[in-house]
Protein backbone atom coordinates (compact mmCIF):
# COMPACT_ATOMS: atom_id res chain seq x y z
CA UNK A 1 0.00 0.00 0.00
CA UNK A 2 1.36 3.55 -0.48
CA UNK A 3 2.98 5.45 2.02
CA UNK A 4 0.11 8.09 1.27
CA UNK A 5 -2.82 5.70 1.17
CA UNK A 6 -5.60 6.05 3.78
CA UNK A 7 -6.69 2.54 5.09
CA UNK A 8 -10.27 2.49 5.88
CA UNK A 9 -11.12 -0.10 8.90
CA UNK A 10 -14.72 -0.50 10.07
CA UNK A 11 -16.03 -1.50 13.42
CA UNK A 12 -18.83 -4.39 13.27
CA UNK A 13 -19.39 -5.11 16.75
CA UNK A 14 -18.47 -4.42 20.79
CA UNK A 15 -19.37 -6.91 21.86
CA UNK A 16 -21.32 -10.21 21.97
CA UNK A 17 -24.86 -8.68 22.77
CA UNK A 18 -24.03 -5.81 20.34
CA UNK A 19 -26.40 -4.48 17.25
CA UNK A 20 -26.13 -5.99 14.03
CA UNK A 21 -27.62 -3.12 11.79
CA UNK A 22 -24.34 -0.82 12.30
CA UNK A 23 -22.15 -3.50 11.02
CA UNK A 24 -24.25 -4.01 7.75
CA UNK A 25 -24.20 -0.18 7.43
CA UNK A 26 -20.61 -0.23 7.19
CA UNK A 27 -20.62 -3.07 5.05
CA UNK A 28 -22.56 -1.11 2.27
CA UNK A 29 -20.68 1.62 2.66
CA UNK A 30 -18.11 0.17 0.11
CA UNK A 31 -15.18 1.96 0.70
CA UNK A 32 -14.01 -0.09 3.49
CA UNK A 33 -10.66 -2.03 3.38
CA UNK A 34 -11.45 -3.69 6.48
CA UNK A 35 -14.55 -4.47 8.59
CA UNK A 36 -13.29 -5.90 12.35
CA UNK A 37 -15.81 -7.57 14.90
CA UNK A 38 -14.92 -7.67 18.60
CA UNK A 39 -17.41 -9.83 20.63
CA UNK A 40 -15.52 -11.10 23.49
CA UNK A 41 -15.51 -9.97 27.60
CA UNK A 42 -13.41 -10.74 30.15
CA UNK A 43 -15.30 -14.52 31.04
CA UNK A 44 -16.24 -15.22 27.72
CA UNK A 45 -14.33 -17.99 27.06
CA UNK A 46 -15.02 -19.55 30.44
CA UNK A 47 -18.61 -19.09 29.95
CA UNK A 48 -18.35 -20.74 26.44
CA UNK A 49 -16.63 -23.85 28.09
CA UNK A 50 -19.24 -24.25 31.13
CA UNK A 51 -22.08 -23.78 28.64
CA UNK A 52 -19.79 -26.78 26.26
CA UNK A 53 -19.51 -29.07 29.42
CA UNK A 54 -23.35 -28.40 29.94
CA UNK A 55 -24.49 -28.48 26.30
CA UNK A 56 -22.92 -30.89 23.51
CA UNK A 57 -25.02 -28.74 20.63
CA UNK A 58 -22.79 -25.72 21.30
CA UNK A 59 -20.45 -24.95 18.90
CA UNK A 60 -18.42 -23.20 20.81
CA UNK A 61 -18.40 -19.87 18.87
CA UNK A 62 -20.23 -16.66 18.92
CA UNK A 63 -24.22 -17.44 19.00
CA UNK A 64 -24.37 -14.52 16.76
CA UNK A 65 -21.66 -15.54 14.04
CA UNK A 66 -24.79 -16.31 11.36
CA UNK A 67 -26.38 -13.04 12.48
CA UNK A 68 -23.77 -10.99 11.27
CA UNK A 69 -21.87 -13.23 8.47
CA UNK A 70 -25.02 -12.76 7.03
CA UNK A 71 -25.53 -9.31 7.48
CA UNK A 72 -21.67 -8.53 6.22
CA UNK A 73 -20.52 -11.28 3.88
CA UNK A 74 -22.22 -10.35 0.29
CA UNK A 75 -21.42 -6.35 0.50
CA UNK A 76 -17.26 -7.50 1.93
CA UNK A 77 -17.18 -9.97 -0.82
CA UNK A 78 -18.38 -7.68 -3.33
CA UNK A 79 -16.58 -5.17 -2.68
CA UNK A 80 -13.02 -6.66 -1.49
CA UNK A 81 -13.51 -5.93 2.21
CA UNK A 82 -11.53 -8.37 4.46
CA UNK A 83 -13.24 -8.90 7.83
CA UNK A 84 -11.38 -9.69 11.25
CA UNK A 85 -12.95 -11.20 14.32
CA UNK A 86 -12.74 -12.75 17.67
CA UNK A 87 -15.72 -14.81 16.78
CA UNK A 88 -13.68 -17.95 16.86
CA UNK A 89 -14.25 -18.41 20.86
CA UNK A 90 -13.36 -22.17 22.11
CA UNK A 91 -13.64 -22.98 18.53
CA UNK A 92 -12.45 -20.92 15.62
CA UNK A 93 -11.59 -23.69 13.27
CA UNK A 94 -15.57 -24.24 13.45
CA UNK A 95 -16.41 -20.73 13.12
CA UNK A 96 -14.09 -20.80 10.21
CA UNK A 97 -15.48 -23.92 8.80
CA UNK A 98 -19.54 -22.11 9.30
CA UNK A 99 -18.38 -19.24 7.76
CA UNK A 100 -17.59 -21.42 5.02
CA UNK A 101 -21.06 -22.95 4.43
CA UNK A 102 -22.34 -19.67 4.57
CA UNK A 103 -20.38 -18.25 1.84
CA UNK A 104 -21.01 -21.35 -0.29
CA UNK A 105 -24.67 -20.39 0.70
CA UNK A 106 -24.13 -17.17 -0.74
CA UNK A 107 -22.88 -18.54 -3.58
CA UNK A 108 -19.41 -16.86 -2.91
CA UNK A 109 -16.58 -19.52 -4.01
CA UNK A 110 -13.02 -19.02 -3.38
CA UNK A 111 -12.76 -17.34 -0.48
CA UNK A 112 -9.68 -18.33 2.01
CA UNK A 113 -10.58 -18.04 5.74
CA UNK A 114 -8.41 -18.56 8.23
CA UNK A 115 -8.48 -19.76 11.86
CA UNK A 116 -6.04 -18.36 14.31
CA UNK A 117 -6.00 -20.58 17.07
CA UNK A 118 -3.81 -20.95 20.29
CA UNK A 119 -4.70 -18.75 22.94
CA UNK A 120 -5.73 -21.68 25.24
CA UNK A 121 -3.18 -22.91 27.63
CA UNK A 122 -5.34 -24.56 30.25
CA UNK A 123 -3.33 -27.78 30.16
CA UNK A 124 -0.52 -25.74 30.92
CA UNK A 125 -1.43 -21.96 32.59
CA UNK A 126 -0.45 -23.40 36.39
CA UNK A 127 3.45 -24.30 35.43
CA UNK A 128 4.07 -21.33 32.99
CA UNK A 129 1.89 -18.47 35.49
CA UNK A 130 3.40 -18.65 39.24
CA UNK A 131 1.05 -15.99 40.65
CA UNK A 132 -2.15 -14.74 40.56
CA UNK A 133 -2.16 -10.85 39.65
CA UNK A 134 -5.02 -10.08 42.07
CA UNK A 135 -3.95 -11.64 45.67
CA UNK A 136 -0.61 -12.98 45.43
CA UNK A 137 -1.76 -16.30 45.74
CA UNK A 138 0.10 -18.74 43.91
CA UNK A 139 -2.14 -20.17 40.70
CA UNK A 140 -2.01 -23.65 42.10
CA UNK A 141 -4.51 -22.89 44.28
CA UNK A 142 -7.07 -22.38 41.24
CA UNK A 143 -6.45 -25.97 40.49
CA UNK A 144 -9.71 -27.57 41.72
CA UNK A 145 -11.91 -25.04 40.12
CA UNK A 146 -10.18 -24.01 36.76
CA UNK A 147 -12.39 -24.13 33.85
CA UNK A 148 -9.94 -22.73 31.21
CA UNK A 149 -7.15 -20.40 30.57
CA UNK A 150 -6.59 -18.28 27.38
CA UNK A 151 -3.49 -15.83 27.09
CA UNK A 152 -4.19 -12.42 24.96
CA UNK A 153 -2.45 -12.67 21.97
CA UNK A 154 -1.41 -9.97 19.67
CA UNK A 155 -1.82 -8.78 15.86
CA UNK A 156 0.69 -10.69 14.45
CA UNK A 157 -0.51 -14.04 13.79
CA UNK A 158 -3.56 -12.38 12.18
CA UNK A 159 -0.87 -10.39 9.99
CA UNK A 160 0.53 -13.96 8.97
CA UNK A 161 -3.01 -15.22 7.93
CA UNK A 162 -3.79 -11.84 5.55
CA UNK A 163 -0.12 -11.85 4.58
CA UNK A 164 -1.27 -15.77 3.55
CA UNK A 165 -4.28 -14.60 1.71
CA UNK A 166 -6.81 -15.03 4.01
CA UNK A 167 -9.93 -13.04 2.74
CA UNK A 168 -11.72 -13.11 6.65
CA UNK A 169 -9.60 -13.69 9.40
CA UNK A 170 -11.58 -15.68 12.81
CA UNK A 171 -9.60 -16.12 16.14
CA UNK A 172 -9.99 -16.93 19.85
CA UNK A 173 -8.94 -14.52 22.89
CA UNK A 174 -6.98 -11.84 20.88
CA UNK A 175 -6.56 -8.61 22.60
CA UNK A 176 -9.32 -6.29 21.36
CA UNK A 177 -6.87 -3.37 19.77
CA UNK A 178 -4.87 -5.81 18.13
CA UNK A 179 -7.72 -6.62 15.78
CA UNK A 180 -7.81 -3.44 14.21
CA UNK A 181 -4.13 -3.09 14.67
CA UNK A 182 -3.00 -6.22 12.37
CA UNK A 183 -4.65 -4.88 9.18
CA UNK A 184 -2.55 -1.43 9.60
CA UNK A 185 0.62 -3.70 10.47
CA UNK A 186 -0.39 -5.76 6.85
CA UNK A 187 -0.91 -3.01 4.99
CA UNK A 188 1.90 -0.66 6.01
CA UNK A 189 4.48 -3.23 6.66
CA UNK A 190 5.06 -2.19 9.86
CA UNK A 191 7.82 -3.52 11.99
CA UNK A 192 6.10 -5.39 15.23
CA UNK A 193 8.88 -4.13 17.05
CA UNK A 194 8.53 -0.19 15.85
CA UNK A 195 7.20 0.91 19.19
CA UNK A 196 6.21 4.47 18.13
CA UNK A 197 3.57 3.19 15.23
CA UNK A 198 2.50 0.00 16.70
CA UNK A 199 2.02 2.10 19.84
CA UNK A 200 -0.16 4.60 17.12
CA UNK A 201 -1.75 1.61 15.56
CA UNK A 202 -2.98 -0.20 19.00
CA UNK A 203 -3.91 3.33 20.19
CA UNK A 204 -6.57 3.31 17.18
CA UNK A 205 -7.58 0.13 18.33
CA UNK A 206 -8.57 1.05 21.37
CA UNK A 207 -10.70 4.02 19.92
CA UNK A 208 -12.57 1.59 17.57
CA UNK A 209 -12.96 -1.64 19.63
CA UNK A 210 -15.91 -0.41 21.32
CA UNK A 211 -18.46 0.47 18.21
CA UNK A 212 -20.36 2.95 19.27
CA UNK A 213 -18.78 4.56 22.90
CA UNK A 214 -16.49 6.77 20.37
CA UNK A 215 -20.12 7.84 18.43
CA UNK A 216 -22.13 8.48 21.29
CA UNK A 217 -22.96 5.33 22.91
CA UNK A 218 -22.40 4.91 26.28
CA UNK A 219 -21.81 8.80 25.78
CA UNK A 220 -25.20 10.39 25.93
CA UNK A 221 -26.55 11.94 29.04
CA UNK A 222 -29.37 13.73 28.71
CA UNK A 223 -29.69 17.32 29.13
CA UNK A 224 -25.56 17.16 29.94
CA UNK A 225 -24.17 15.01 26.57
CA UNK A 226 -26.96 15.20 24.34
CA UNK A 227 -26.64 13.51 20.86
CA UNK A 228 -29.02 13.02 17.99
CA UNK A 229 -31.08 10.23 17.07
CA UNK A 230 -29.36 8.08 19.65
CA UNK A 231 -31.41 4.87 18.73
CA UNK A 232 -29.41 4.97 15.66
CA UNK A 233 -25.55 5.24 16.40
CA UNK A 234 -23.69 4.21 13.45
CA UNK A 235 -20.22 1.99 14.64
CA UNK A 236 -16.90 4.25 13.81
CA UNK A 237 -14.67 4.40 10.70
CA UNK A 238 -10.75 5.11 10.86
CA UNK A 239 -8.97 6.81 8.07
CA UNK A 240 -5.57 5.52 9.24
CA UNK A 241 -2.25 6.87 7.16
CA UNK A 242 1.18 4.79 7.05
CA UNK A 243 2.41 7.26 10.17
CA UNK A 244 -0.47 6.00 12.53
CA UNK A 245 -2.73 9.26 12.31
CA UNK A 246 -5.97 8.65 12.17
CA UNK A 247 -9.62 10.13 11.09
CA UNK A 248 -12.59 9.12 13.13
CA UNK A 249 -15.95 9.20 11.14
CA UNK A 250 -19.22 7.14 10.80
CA UNK A 251 -21.86 6.78 8.15
CA UNK A 252 -23.48 10.16 6.86
CA UNK A 253 -27.37 10.50 8.00
CA UNK A 254 -27.04 7.91 11.06
CA UNK A 255 -27.55 9.38 14.72
CA UNK A 256 -24.87 9.84 17.17
CA UNK A 257 -22.01 11.78 17.17
CA UNK A 258 -18.08 11.77 17.05
CA UNK A 259 -16.35 14.77 18.49
CA UNK A 260 -13.52 15.89 20.35
CA UNK A 261 -15.49 14.92 23.84
CA UNK A 262 -16.39 11.17 22.68
CA UNK A 263 -13.32 10.41 21.28
CA UNK A 264 -11.37 11.74 24.55
CA UNK A 265 -13.84 9.61 26.81
CA UNK A 266 -13.02 6.39 25.01
CA UNK A 267 -9.36 7.28 25.00
CA UNK A 268 -9.13 7.02 28.64
CA UNK A 269 -12.11 4.32 28.94
CA UNK A 270 -10.83 1.51 31.14
CA UNK A 271 -7.40 2.66 30.74
CA UNK A 272 -5.47 3.15 34.26
CA UNK A 273 -2.27 4.85 33.31
CA UNK A 274 -2.77 6.70 30.03
CA UNK A 275 1.31 6.68 29.63
CA UNK A 276 1.58 3.10 29.88
CA UNK A 277 -1.42 1.23 28.42
CA UNK A 278 -0.44 -2.43 28.06
CA UNK A 279 -1.31 -4.69 25.30
CA UNK A 280 0.21 -7.64 23.68
CA UNK A 281 1.73 -5.67 20.97
CA UNK A 282 3.09 -2.30 22.81
CA UNK A 283 2.55 -0.39 25.48
CA UNK A 284 0.57 2.48 24.20
CA UNK A 285 1.32 6.21 25.56
CA UNK A 286 -1.90 8.01 25.23
CA UNK A 287 -0.25 11.36 27.07
CA UNK A 288 1.12 13.30 23.77
CA UNK A 289 -2.46 12.55 21.79
CA UNK A 290 -3.70 15.39 19.43
CA UNK A 291 -7.33 15.58 18.96
CA UNK A 292 -8.71 17.97 16.63
CA UNK A 293 -12.33 18.43 15.10
CA UNK A 294 -12.01 18.63 11.09
CA UNK A 295 -16.07 18.94 11.28
CA UNK A 296 -19.19 17.37 11.62
CA UNK A 297 -18.51 14.25 13.01
CA UNK A 298 -14.70 13.65 11.57
CA UNK A 299 -11.93 13.93 14.44
CA UNK A 300 -8.78 13.42 13.75
CA UNK A 301 -5.73 12.06 16.01
CA UNK A 302 -2.57 12.30 15.88
CA UNK A 303 0.68 11.88 18.43
CA UNK A 304 -0.17 8.03 19.85
CA UNK A 305 2.99 6.36 20.22
CA UNK A 306 4.24 3.72 22.43
CA UNK A 307 7.00 1.73 24.46
CA UNK A 308 8.46 -1.47 23.58
CA UNK A 309 6.19 -4.18 24.54
CA UNK A 310 6.45 -6.79 27.51
CA UNK A 311 8.16 -10.28 28.03
CA UNK A 312 4.99 -11.16 28.89
CA UNK A 313 1.42 -12.01 28.15
CA UNK A 314 -2.08 -12.15 30.13
CA UNK A 315 -3.55 -14.52 31.24
CA UNK A 316 -7.34 -14.65 32.58
CA UNK A 317 -8.09 -17.64 34.10
CA UNK A 318 -12.19 -18.83 34.74
CA UNK A 319 -12.62 -20.56 37.45
CA UNK A 320 -15.74 -21.99 38.89
CA UNK A 321 -16.93 -20.36 42.36
CA UNK A 322 -20.22 -21.46 43.09
CA UNK A 323 -23.93 -20.29 42.07
CA UNK A 324 -26.22 -17.45 42.46
CA UNK A 325 -29.67 -18.05 43.12
CA UNK A 326 -32.32 -15.40 41.86
CA UNK A 327 -35.31 -13.70 41.27
CA UNK A 328 -37.58 -10.77 42.21
CA UNK A 329 -41.08 -9.59 43.35
CA UNK A 330 -42.59 -6.02 43.38
CA UNK A 331 -45.06 -3.54 45.60
CA UNK A 332 -46.25 -0.01 44.22
CA UNK A 333 -48.30 2.38 45.27
CA UNK A 334 -47.94 4.33 49.01
CA UNK A 335 -46.36 2.24 51.68
CA UNK A 336 -44.40 0.19 48.83
CA UNK A 337 -41.10 0.61 51.29
CA UNK A 338 -42.53 -0.39 54.01
CA UNK A 339 -44.27 -3.16 52.90
CA UNK A 340 -40.78 -4.64 50.61
CA UNK A 341 -38.59 -3.94 54.16
CA UNK A 342 -41.36 -6.38 55.86
CA UNK A 343 -40.58 -9.12 52.81
CA UNK A 344 -37.18 -8.47 53.40
CA UNK A 345 -37.36 -9.70 56.92
CA UNK A 346 -39.69 -12.29 56.52
CA UNK A 347 -37.20 -13.39 53.36
CA UNK A 348 -34.65 -13.28 56.22
CA UNK A 349 -36.19 -15.54 58.89
CA UNK A 350 -37.53 -18.03 56.09
CA UNK A 351 -33.86 -18.75 55.23
CA UNK A 352 -32.70 -19.12 58.62
CA UNK A 353 -35.81 -21.80 58.64
CA UNK A 354 -34.60 -23.72 55.18
CA UNK A 355 -31.11 -23.54 56.46
CA UNK A 356 -30.13 -22.04 53.35
CA UNK A 357 -26.12 -22.32 53.58
CA UNK A 358 -25.15 -19.10 51.42
CA UNK A 359 -21.35 -17.37 51.30
CA UNK A 360 -23.72 -13.82 50.81
CA UNK A 361 -27.34 -12.98 50.95
CA UNK A 362 -28.22 -9.19 49.34
CA UNK A 363 -31.99 -8.67 48.96
CA UNK A 364 -32.12 -5.06 47.52
CA UNK A 365 -34.45 -2.61 46.82
CA UNK A 366 -34.09 -1.71 43.21
CA UNK A 367 -34.95 2.01 42.32
CA UNK A 368 -33.42 2.75 46.17
CA UNK A 369 -30.51 1.10 47.22
CA UNK A 370 -29.29 -1.49 44.56
CA UNK A 371 -26.56 0.40 43.04
CA UNK A 372 -25.26 2.29 46.23
CA UNK A 373 -25.77 -0.06 48.79
CA UNK A 374 -24.74 0.95 52.26
CA UNK A 375 -23.81 4.29 50.81
CA UNK A 376 -27.57 5.11 50.01
CA UNK A 377 -28.28 7.96 51.93
CA UNK A 378 -30.98 7.76 54.78
CA UNK A 379 -32.59 10.41 53.59
CA UNK A 380 -33.52 9.26 50.38
CA UNK A 381 -36.80 9.80 48.71
CA UNK A 382 -39.36 7.27 49.33
CA UNK A 383 -39.85 5.45 45.70
CA UNK A 384 -43.64 4.88 44.89
CA UNK A 385 -42.67 1.66 43.38
CA UNK A 386 -40.09 -1.36 44.45
CA UNK A 387 -38.79 -4.08 42.71
CA UNK A 388 -37.17 -6.49 45.53
CA UNK A 389 -34.11 -8.23 44.10
CA UNK A 390 -33.07 -11.77 46.46
CA UNK A 391 -30.26 -13.12 45.35
CA UNK A 392 -27.58 -15.59 47.50
CA UNK A 393 -23.94 -16.89 46.58
CA UNK A 394 -23.85 -20.94 47.33
CA UNK A 395 -21.73 -23.76 46.95
CA UNK A 396 -23.95 -25.86 45.81
CA UNK A 397 -26.78 -25.99 43.32
CA UNK A 398 -28.81 -26.95 45.39
CA UNK A 399 -28.81 -24.69 47.94
CA UNK A 400 -29.09 -22.22 45.20
CA UNK A 401 -32.59 -23.55 44.56
CA UNK A 402 -33.71 -22.17 47.94
CA UNK A 403 -33.97 -18.52 46.96
CA UNK A 404 -36.68 -19.09 44.03
CA UNK A 405 -38.47 -21.67 46.26
CA UNK A 406 -38.66 -19.15 49.15
CA UNK A 407 -39.40 -16.16 46.61
CA UNK A 408 -42.35 -18.13 45.43
CA UNK A 409 -44.03 -18.38 48.65
CA UNK A 410 -43.82 -15.01 49.13
CA UNK A 411 -47.33 -15.03 46.39
CA UNK A 412 -49.49 -16.30 48.85
CA UNK A 413 -48.00 -16.09 52.20
CA UNK A 414 -46.03 -12.81 52.55
CA UNK A 415 -47.23 -8.84 52.21
CA UNK A 416 -50.25 -8.13 51.10
CA UNK A 417 -49.86 -6.71 47.48
CA UNK A 418 -47.15 -8.55 46.54
CA UNK A 419 -46.52 -8.59 43.19
CA UNK A 420 -44.68 -12.13 41.55
CA UNK A 421 -43.36 -12.98 38.58
CA UNK A 422 -44.41 -16.42 37.06
CA UNK A 423 -41.69 -18.60 37.85
CA UNK A 424 -39.70 -19.81 35.16
CA UNK A 425 -37.90 -23.38 36.10
CA UNK A 426 -34.10 -22.50 36.84
CA UNK A 427 -33.27 -19.42 39.25
CA UNK A 428 -29.88 -20.51 39.16
CA UNK A 429 -26.80 -19.78 37.40
CA UNK A 430 -23.11 -20.99 37.34
CA UNK A 431 -20.61 -18.46 38.82
CA UNK A 432 -17.33 -18.24 37.09
CA UNK A 433 -14.43 -16.21 38.58
CA UNK A 434 -12.02 -14.91 36.46
CA UNK A 435 -8.39 -14.48 37.56
CA UNK A 436 -5.11 -12.79 35.98
CA UNK A 437 -1.52 -14.03 36.00
CA UNK A 438 1.71 -13.40 33.62
CA UNK A 439 2.90 -16.02 31.16
CA UNK A 440 6.18 -15.49 29.07
CA UNK A 441 5.47 -14.05 25.31
CA UNK A 442 7.61 -17.14 23.80
CA UNK A 443 5.30 -19.93 25.58
CA UNK A 444 2.58 -18.85 23.94
CA UNK A 445 2.22 -20.18 19.93
CA UNK A 446 -0.01 -19.30 17.64
CA UNK A 447 -1.42 -22.10 14.68
CA UNK A 448 -3.65 -20.52 12.02
CA UNK A 449 -5.48 -23.61 9.76
CA UNK A 450 -7.10 -22.08 6.39
CA UNK A 451 -10.03 -22.97 4.82
CA UNK A 452 -11.80 -22.37 1.47
CA UNK A 453 -15.35 -21.33 0.00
Amino acid sequence: MSENKLLRIGSGAAWWGDRVEPAQLNAERGDLDYLCFETMAEATVSAAQVRARRDPSFPGYDTYLDDRMRAVLPACMRRGTRIVSNQGWINPQGAARRIVELLRELGIAGVKVAAVGGSLITDRVLELAPTILENGQPTATLKDTLISAEAYMGAEPIVQALREGAQIVVTGRVADPSLFLAPMMYEFGWDPLDHERIGAGSGIGHLMECGAQVTGGYFADPGLKDVPDPWNFAFPIAEVDAQGGVTLSKVAGTGGAITAQTVKEQMLYEVHDPANYITPDVVVDFTRARIEPLGLDRVRVTGLTGKPRTPTLKVSMGCTEGFIGEDMFFYAGPGALRRAQLAKKILEERFKIVKLDAEEVRIDFLGLNAIHGAATPPDAPEPYEVAVRVAARTRTREEAVKVGREVDGMAVSGVGHTGKRVPHQDRTREVIGVWSSLVPRGQVAAHIDYFTS
